[in-house]
């Protein structure tokens, strides 16, 4: 049975949305918005009807009738921390998704606008699946250092636990059955200890833990950065776009590009060629980090996102790890094509849906 699928991905600037028919993407666009658009919302839920509109548009005029598709499958967005899975979208998730339970980004529109949608197609439902809140973590690994601090999982679950699938099936093997390190390098870096299916221990990439990205700083000596919150030139919004959105690339070089580094790098740039190498070594210490957590026993490194498209950066990570476990490379992250793979999943009894609560 061929099965419709519509994978909607709300970003802060644009909604992606695309079909599939059965895993065969058939149609696919990235709806773009100005800031001038979007500057008259007082919040992320308040652009509900513009962006559905956009989304009906969009599909009307490429000819995509919306009363065949059978399963929608929204970005999950800040809902409770979840263990990994496929929720249907239900009264107690589209309030909090509403409300901002677990703060407000774009990404919680996936689940509403998916509901809206599906409710007026005869037999089709509305799922989310991996949201970023994905939480399996060891009662260990939550433990900061003090009680009034505890560590969050909050990282590109989506991704990671596609890429850890898809490795497993290209071995024949069983994701539930594997140790595996992921490490997701986009605007943000996560590094993820998955362990015979579950995700025991990862940074909060979202927080500001773990290496420094292109637009995150990462984890920053702790004393310095208790001195400058105190110091009266920063407000809090300003200490935390330091951290998150305006930290990394963007604070040394005012780029979030490492094709500029990359090119900058390949000029021989000095302090480009510093900063790229200390990425590095930054993403190949925390995996190391990483592989205490699974004793060693580790089956494979797998290094995906965007920057995973530069070789020479992924060598110079490769060469100080490889002697863990064997590294497998994944350039780019498919969200679309990993929501629509779990729609299918649904559909054709593969995976169950959980029930969020």
């Amino acid at each position: 049975m061929n099965y419709k699928i519509l994978a909607i991905n709300p970003g802060s600037t644009s909604t992606k949305i695309a079909v599939f028919e059965n895993l065969k993407e058939i149609f696919v666009s990235t709806i773009r918005y100005s800031l001038e658009e979007l500057s008259g919302y007082e919040n992320i839920v308040a652009q509900f009807d513009f962006r559905r509109e956009s989304i009906l548009k969009a599909l009307k005029d490429n000819s995509i009738a919306l009363e065949n598709i059978n399963v929608i499958v929204g970005r999950g967005g800040l809902v409770k921390p979840i263990e990994s899975g496929v929720y249907e979208v239900n009264e107690a998730m589209l309030r909090d998704l509403k409300i901002g339970v677990g703060g407000q980004h774009a990404s919680n529109l996936g689940g509403i606008i998916a509901h809206d949608l599906a409710k007026d197609i005869k037999g089709c439902k509305a799922y989310i699946a991996d949201p970023v809140v994905v939480d399996e973590l060891l009662d260990v690994a939550r433990v900061s250092g003090h009680p009034l601090f505890e560590r969050k999982s909050i990282f590109h679950a989506l991704n990671q636990k596609t890429i850890a699938r898809k490795y497993a099936e290209s071995i024949n093997s069983s994701y539930e059955k594997l140790n595996l390190i992921v490490a997701h390098l986009g605007g943000g870096v996560s590094v993820g200890a998955h362990n015979m299916g579950r995700v025991i221990d990862v940074n909060d990439a979202l927080g500001g833990e773990g290496p420094f990205s292109p637009e995150r700083s990462g984890t920053l000596p702790a004393s310095d950065l208790a001195k400058l919150c105190f110091s009266g030139n920063y407000s809090l919004k300003e200490i935390q776009k330091m951290i998150v959105g305006e930290g990394g690339l963007i604070a040394y070089f005012g780029t979030n590009s490492f094709q500029v580094v990359a090119e900058k790098v390949a000029e021989g740039d000095a302090e480009y060629v510093l900063l790229s190498d200390a990425f590095a070594y930054n993403v190949a210490k925390s995996i190391g980090a990483t592989a205490t957590v699974l004793s060693g026993n580790v089956d494979a490194i797998l290094i995906t996102g965007g920057i995973a498209h530069g070789a020479e950066l992924v060598e110079n990570i490769s060469k100080r790890t490889r002697f863990i476990a064997p590294v497998k490379v994944y350039p780019g992250e498919d969200e679309m094509a990993a929501l629509a793979e779990n729609g299918y999943n649904i559909l054709t009894g593969k995976a169950n849906a959980k029930v969020y609560v």
